[in-house]
């Protein structure tokens, strides 16, 4: 923004659980993700004079009211804790649809503690902001996880269980692979899809489950394709999510033809992401699409390397 006194964060969207990893592992993604800008004002508080959805009309469905919008809600933990001097004002503008498994709570969340910490006279750390963020991320889903918000902030693949929080730790990727995302133009309320989830798995699902997140995260760390592909797979939270997206089943088959190392839902869906060599990404990607299409439901799709950037400041031209 050019309006005197602002700076502007951007935040990516990001993948949650990546399929082995519930609640505990996160992709940051390129090209999409949320806006807020901040500046200080004389009374205390935090206030939101403007949201805006994704086409730049006024958002018809998030609250202006701070103690609704995960962007007041973390800007303005970061800034009692920080002792800021007045208030803030803040202008979000959406990037990510919203209910998408896409992060779309997350960024906003993350873009704001980002611009809100540039106003400090003494900014914070990157890693000392999570904890900010988390508090908008919460109000939003329900409960406490950082596997879109850690994404988001730090870029790349995060593993963030909530028993080490606030320590997340970056793990290296392979060389050329991608993430392919593609949104059907559908809604699905992670709070309502967290509550319909099994409480209880089987030992065998829980072994098989832990098999799945150690090997993926080996074979991301050793470049080992092969073993990523084996072990990019969800026994536990996916056989009861896929029936909310009822083309899941196709499109999963889909890029798994067009060459994909693995197929899931993002987060609790209905966004869907595969992984894949660079060169096969647009032909996953539009492979994907066709099946949405031909279900009925249009789409957009994302192509990431996974070692996307995470959230950092604006540069005015």
């Amino acid at each position: 923004m050019n309006e005197e006194g602002f700076v502007t964060a951007f935040a990516p969207a990001s993948i949650g659980n990546v399929a082995v990893g519930f609640d505990m592992l996160g992709l940051a993604l390129q090209g999409v993700g949320d806006f807020v800008s901040a500046r200080r004002r004389p009374a205390q508080g935090v206030v939101v004079s403007d949201v805006r959805a994704p086409d730049g009309e006024p958002h018809p469905d998030l609250s202006m009211q701070p103690e609704r919008n995960t962007a007041a809600i973390a800007a303005a933990a970061l800034w009692r804790s920080a002792g800021g001097r007045g208030g803030l004002e803040l202008v979000v503008r959406k990037g990510i649809p919203l209910q998408s498994g896409m992060g779309s709570s997350a960024a906003s969340a993350v873009a704001a503690v980002v611009a809100a910490n540039a106003l400090l006279e003494a900014p914070l750390q990157a890693q000392e902001l999570l904890q900010f963020a988390l508090e908008g991320e919460k109000s939003a889903s329900g409960s406490l996880h950082a596997d879109n918000v850690a994404p988001s902030l730090f870029g790349g693949l995060v593993f963030c269980p909530t028993g080490l929080l606030p320590r997340c730790v970056n793990v290296a990727t392979p060389r050329g692979l991608n993430s392919v995302l593609v949104h059907p133009q559908l809604r699905i309320d992670t709070a309502t899809a967290r509550r319909h989830l099994a409480q209880s798995c089987t030992m065998t699902q829980w072994l098989t489950q832990q098999a799945c997140l150690a090997g993926f995260i080996l074979g991301c760390q050793r470049d080992d394709l092969e073993l990523v592909a084996r072990s990019l797979r969800d026994v536990v939270i996916e056989p009861q999510r896929a029936a909310s997206v009822a083309f899941f089943p196709d499109a999963k088959g889909a890029a798994l033809q067009a060459g994909a190392l693995g197929c899931s839902l993002s987060g609790s869906g209905p966004s869907m992401f595969a992984l894949c060599s660079a060169a096969l990404a647009p032909q996953v990607a539009a492979a994907m699409e066709e099946v949405c299409r031909s279900s009925g439901v249009e789409c957009e799709s994302w192509l990431s390397p996974m070692d996307s950037p995470g959230a950092h400041l604006q540069v005015e031209e």
